[in-house]
């Protein structure tokens, strides 16, 4: 199903001209040109090298550039034509192994003039006359060659170059190498291929992919079967999942497209997310990452709400000029390194409107009261993943298979996934600090359970703000706790009204024990409540009042006996009973504020 999607991809961007035809590739990293003289001479090396943003630095990268595609290399010796390494182009020894880079120079010789024989264009004359005369010992020693060498040697690829444009642009050559490129697997068997079900010549090999975070920088393999263990019926390679040559170069070609392009291609702990639409239109890519991601730098939260709005109710909607079709198909695909190989961490297809519902009702389901310096109207995914983690801690990445199943359950409108919970719980135990995004995925993990019929918190505290009808006693005791902890703020307050900092309050030594044993913890919170309510009195009586009464109000709904202990659902409770008491006392204090100027 991946193959095959992504086959039709590469379709249609070919169709619209924005990839290349079989047999090339349309942007490979190209360092440095090699410009030939009439007699073959190298008269100038051309830097290729193009400023490049990489986060916050600005580095030097190669230029993409289309050239004839590259072999699949494992140990042996493979030329790729017009463009390759210095130990192919130059046999240049790199490596210590100058008599393999001999023979790497003379395999690109033979593979040059069995494809350029027949070839009269000036250009193919003098790539042909640079490998009759070239020395490949003196290849350190050329002037040209010096001041770059240890660029040229390292991971750079090199193209020729004539009348100082890439040879790869001559119309005869061209022409040449997709003749030789077409007759290339005319030996190789003919099976029926699994993903265009046509008969067609089998890939034994497929090219590899790269730009996947964590993978091999040379490429790692989506499809390979390089072991007995892999093989079925003594099949080899690509003989145990037959595809043909033109599948093989069509899926990777439009993954290795989609990798590239920095714009729409998004890293979540150790998975790289790519998106596409069937009809490969890139509004649907900028629509679906920004929905997901956040929006980008001059799009505001309106604008998303307004998208997602009409798309999620099957309306066709504008996005930056675009209209966008809910019914469009829409795919995305999660992979994840795995030595020489990518795992797949998900992959999903449907209707780009159904991504839409789904990722509208994730946000409605996790959408919670939230401070006002709180800059983000919706949580991005990457904020979700981060409550997880310690951010004291040398890798702020949340872990890798959380993020693939909080994305897939995002997409789905499945549940969230227990790890996700948690993960929070985890992280409130460690720092006992309830904020924004532990809430709402406490309350968005419980509201899909309930809406399945497996609830476990009652509805009534899975709301967007405090329920103050609410009678749920670990809500309660949550709202309580917080009152607690105001009372002991208050007694504590200077006579300039700022507050004295305290070692320990009453939320480091008892939030943890009174989320967890009730019974045990809050009688004592209770007489500790009384000793710094009679100093609160003393301080700011009229907040201290206010307090009281919540206190007394509260402690009628709980009773004068506390539950043993609390579940983790309940415990849930508790801590969006807390959360909600302290928004609702900011809430209410810049009211106040706002009424007395």
């Amino acid at each position: 199903m991946i193959l095959q999607a992504l086959t039709q991809y590469y379709e249609a961007l070919l169709a619209q001209g924005r990839l290349s035809p079989p047999g090339w590739d349309s942007a490979f990293k190209v360092s440095y040109g090699l410009e030939l003289g009439d007699d073959g001479s190298l008269i100038q090396l051309i830097p290729y090298l193009q400023p490049q943003q990489f986060g916050k630095k600005t580095a030097l990268a190669p230029r993409a550039m289309r050239v004839p595609a590259h072999v699949t290399r494992s140990s042996g010796i493979a030329a790729n034509f017009l463009c390759d390494t210095c130990t192919y182009l130059l046999g240049a020894d790199a490596k210590g192994k100058p008599a393999r880079a001999k023979d790497c120079f003379a395999a690109c010789a033979a593979l040059h003039c069995e494809i350029l024989k027949d070839v009269g264009s000036p250009a193919a004359r003098a790539v042909l006359a640079f490998f009759g005369s070239w020395q490949p010992d003196a290849a350190a020693e050329h002037p040209l060659l010096a001041e770059a060498w240890k660029e040229i040697t390292g991971n750079a690829n090199l193209v020729f170059c004539y009348d100082m444009q890439p040879v790869t642009e001559d119309p005869a050559i061209a022409a040449a190498w997709q003749r030789y490129y077409s007759q290339s697997s005319a030996g190789a068997a003919t099976v029926q291929c699994l993903v265009t079900g046509k008969q067609a010549p089998l890939a034994r090999l497929h090219p590899m992919i790269k730009g996947v975070t964590g993978a091999q920088s040379s490429g790692a393999a989506l499809v390979s079967f390089n072991g007995p263990a892999f093989n079925s019926y003594g099949h080899e390679q690509g003989e145990n999942a037959p595809v043909s040559d033109y599948a093989a170069f069509a899926y990777t070609t439009a993954l290795n497209a989609l990798l590239a392009d920095r714009g729409h291609r998004q890293t979540i702990g150790d998975t790289t997310v790519v998106c596409w639409a069937e009809h490969g239109e890139t509004a649907y890519q900028d629509a679906g990452i920004a929905a997901l991601f956040g929006p980008p730098q001059g799009v505001t939260d309106q604008d998303l709400r307004s998208l997602l709005g009409k798309l999620a109710a099957g309306e066709p909607a504008d996005w930056q000029g675009a209209a966008l079709q809910p019914g469009e198909h829409f795919y995305f695909l999660g992979l994840a390194p795995n030595a020489a190989r990518l795992s797949v961490r998900f992959f999903l297809r449907d209707t780009f409107g159904d991504f839409i519902k789904n990722l509208n009702q994730h946000y409605s389901d996790i959408e919670i009261i939230h401070p006002s310096f709180d800059d983000f109207e919706y949580l991005p995914l990457w904020k979700l993943l981060q409550e997880t983690v310690n951010q004291n801690s040398r890798s702020k990445d949340a872990a890798p298979q959380l993020s693939g199943d909080v994305l897939r359950a995002i997409l789905t409108g499945t549940p969230y996934p227990a790890t996700l919970l948690n993960g929070v719980q985890l992280r409130i135990l460690a720092e006992r600090e309830v904020t924004r995004g532990r809430a709402a995925i406490i309350k968005g993990y419980y509201l899909r359970l309930a809406r399945m019929g497996k609830s476990q918190i009652p509805e009534e505290v899975l709301q967007m703000e405090l329920n103050p009808n609410s009678t749920d006693i670990p809500y309660t005791l949550g709202r309580l706790f917080y009152i607690y902890e105001r009372i002991q703020k208050e007694a504590n307050r200077n006579r300039d009204g700022s507050y004295r900092n305290l070692n320990a309050t009453v939320k480091d030594k008892f939030f943890i024990s009174a989320s967890t044993t009730p019974a045990l913890i809050f009688p004592s919170l209770n007489d500790l409540c009384k000793s710094h309510l009679r100093v609160a009195h003393r301080v700011s009586p009229r907040k201290a009042a206010k307090l009281e009464l919540d206190l007394i109000k509260l402690s009628c709904v709980v009773g004068n006996s506390y539950p043993a202990r609390l579940s983790l659902p309940e415990r849930g409770s508790f801590q969006l009973g807390y959360y909600f008491e302290k928004q609702n006392f900011y809430q209410s204090s810049k009211k106040e504020e706002a009424e007395n100027v």
